[in-house]
């Protein structure tokens, strides 16, 4: 048996969500931009069902919502779209503030955007992995454009305040995007109520399909589209939508928001179990805030000692599907646990879970079980 624990990198779609997407890819292929025939007109209205149910999912008006290939192409959608909308107007608006903790699709088009003339400042964060707000509160002046936070880490699933820090973005006249791919339908987000200016997030981040996403952009905001040729999704990103995948992610969204409670309490119960039984093996130590309200309830990050990570990682991957970070992290040492001041060999002998909809008692067994072996062998 293979324990898969690894729903942070992605989660599979709910069998619910694979019956939404089924007629679209045959007998209903139409493409939604034809709307001279029948078949074209019930994929157009498939497509703004699914927008609205995206829309209920992060608390915003459905015509905020703008289809993309997952949260990637929303970070830079909205990252890039932005500076150069204010490229094109005067003003002296040229910094962009993130954390040093960001997922690299908004750091490295932030990086992006500073070799081509914007400044860049990214925060530190504390030790557990938390933003500090008076420290944000500093680096906001008249010359920022833009504030990107994530609303959950990807990594060690802290939670950010994410109205505190949209009253101070708004306060110094700056705007807040949030990459919220790995909080949607797994935390109640209100958009609108909460003051987030572009929110971005991804389908197979909460059990949907991959390959699709979407940027939610307050009405308003001024954002040049990245993608040219059509004249989709409002001007804003051409292409031809994908009908099937966008059925999906709307499919997922309604899903995970109907038992978010209820899946947030049965897997924060089962990440304790894991934590109290990792904690018992001894010099294992934790990653981030601890198991409560300010991180996500399926998600656990440890840090092993007195073991080498890839001989870890080795061992447990033939009973485990878990990381050591990040999906896009290419096997370079985590860099959101150097934010936390772990080290390369820390980071490596670091391990996260991720909890999803069908994580079961008998997996969390398991992987006691298979970390509790691989420390034997390795201690020995």
């Amino acid at each position: 048996m293979l324990a898969y624990l690894d729903h942070q990198a992605s989660s599979p779609c709910r069998p619910a969500v694979l019956a939404a997407m089924a007629p679209w890819w045959g007998e209903r292929c139409a493409n939604a931009s034809s709307r001279g025939h029948r078949a074209g007109l019930l994929a157009a209205a498939a497509l703004e069902r699914a927008r609205g149910q995206v829309a209920v999912a992060v608390g915003a008006p459905s015509d905020w919502v703008v289809f993309t290939s997952g949260a990637t192409e929303a970070n830079n959608l909205a990252l890039k779209g932005v500076a150069e909308a204010a490229l094109a107007r005067p003003g002296s608006r040229r910094r962009l503030v993130s954390l040093v903790s960001e997922h690299r699709a908004v750091l490295d088009p932030l990086r992006y955007l500073e070799r081509h003339g914007f400044a860049l400042t990214l925060l530190p964060v504390a030790a557990d992995g938390r933003l500090e707000l008076p420290r944000l509160e500093g680096a906001l002046g008249p010359d920022v454009l833009l504030v990107s936070v994530m609303a959950a880490n990807n990594e060690i699933g802290v939670l950010h305040p994410l109205a505190a820090v949209a009253g101070l973005c708004h306060r110094a006249g700056a705007l807040l995007h949030v990459d919220a791919a790995q909080a949607a339908g797994h935390i109640p987000l209100a958009m609108a109520a909460q003051g987030i200016d572009l929110l971005s997030l991804s389908g197979h981040k909460c059990a949907g399909p991959q390959g699709v996403g979407a940027l939610v952009i307050r009405e308003g905001v001024e954002l040049a589209p990245q993608l040219h040729g059509g004249g989709q999704e409002g001007g804003r990103r051409a292409g031809s939508t994908p009908v099937p995948l966008a059925v999906g992610l709307g499919e997922a969204l309604q899903l995970a928001v109907d038992d978010q409670g209820e899946r947030a309490q049965r897997l924060g119960a089962l990440r304790d179990r894991l934590w109290e039984g990792l904690q018992a093996l001894g010099g294992v130590s934790l990653n981030g805030p601890l198991p409560g309200p300010d991180r996500l309830a399926h998600n656990l990050n440890v840090t092993v000692a007195g073991v080498e990570g890839g001989a870890l990682h080795q061992r447990l991957r033939r009973q485990l599907a878990v990381s050591s970070g990040s999906a896009c992290s290419q096997g370079e040492p985590s860099h959101v646990l150097a934010a936390l001041g772990r080290s390369r060999a820390e980071a490596a002998a670091s391990i996260r879970f991720g909890l999803g909809p069908g994580t079961s008692a008998a997996e969390i067994e398991l992987a006691l079980t298979a970390v509790a072996e691989a420390l034997r062998a390795l201690r020995a």
